[in-house]
């Protein structure tokens, strides 16, 4: 394998964590999985989010730090290869939309205090998907505090991770999925592998299955 750290990102709903768990069968690879499910503020926050954003967002970086710090630690990355479904900057582009001002100032703050302790991914995949295709796919697995996200709240987050992406020189493979369905179609999943044995330079490539 060319890459001993890969991230799968993209917008709620776009098919991380499904990538993340083929990829890391596929290379027998080290996974790290987000933990949101244990995010006690996540149903609050769809019900009431200016009440309980500042704590759902300190929530999440305090566990992606953990299990990042714990995880990689762990590991040799030079011999284990780790796949993981979400990047530790997330928790600052959510807090971006999530937070008013002076409570994202003070969220950015811890931020920076923690994040140059932690490995950043080698390839970054992002799941570049339309909102029709993230609401189906959040209608189908079917998690009650998700069914009323907005559309307008779907194209924030991706507005965000776009402008991140192409403001950071990471190496980022963004993967079209439109009409991509790496679990039922095994054709586009051996495409994105023969992908993967590219080499990459820094920055922004584009690719369509």
């Amino acid at each position: 394998m060319r890459y001993k750290f890969i991230t799968v990102e993209g917008n709620i709903g776009a098919g991380k964590t499904t990538l993340a768990n083929m990829l890391a069968t596929h290379f027998s690879a080290k996974l790290i999985l987000e933990e949101f499910a244990d995010n006690p503020f996540l149903p609050l926050f769809y019900e009431r989010p200016q009440q309980y954003a500042f704590p759902l967002e300190l929530f999440f970086m305090a566990e992606r730090y953990k299990q990042l710090k714990e995880m990689l630690q762990s590991q040799d990355l030079f011999s284990d290869v780790i796949i993981s479904d979400y990047l530790f900057i997330k928790s600052l582009l959510f807090a971006k939309i999530n937070l008013p001002e002076e409570e994202y100032s003070l969220y950015q703050k811890l931020f920076d205090i923690i994040n140059p302790q932690l490995v950043q991914p080698e390839l970054l995949i992002f799941l570049n998907a339309p909102v029709t295709k993230l609401q189906e796919n959040i209608r189908h697995r079917n998690r009650s505090y998700e069914q009323q996200i907005p559309d307008e709240y779907l194209l924030n987050v991706h507005d965000m991770y776009m402008q991140y992406i192409k403001q950071h020189p990471v190496r980022t493979l963004v993967v079209d999925t439109t009409k991509v369905d790496f679990l039922r179609q095994p054709a586009d999943f051996d495409h994105l592998l023969q992908a993967l044995e590219k080499e990459y330079e820094p920055g922004v490539h584009y690719l369509r299955l």
